[in-house]
């Protein structure tokens, strides 16, 4: 879909790396909220805003409670 390696649950992704970027699903409703925390940005892959998917740069996963949050939010997406 875009070059990257994706993590799925029940047939959903729910995260993925692309580059040096986490991708997480956060959900439409969820956007706005994650779009405010540091290093996240619009999932803009195609030139088109993905609406309820963000890019997290590599600052805001470096520490494990940090990457396991955004991870979380992913899964809270799908299930």
């Amino acid at each position: 879909m875009f070059g990257g390696i994706c993590f799925m649950v029940r047939g959903s992704m729910y995260c993925g790396v692309i580059g040096p970027d986490l991708i997480v699903r956060v959900g439409r409703d969820h956007c706005e909220e994650a779009l405010a925390q540091p290093h996240a940005r619009v999932f803009d892959f195609t030139g088109r805003p993905s609406r309820g998917m963000v890019y997290v740069g590599p600052a805001a996963t470096r520490a494990a409670s940090s990457l396991e949050r955004w991870l979380e939010r992913g899964l809270a997406s799908v299930t």
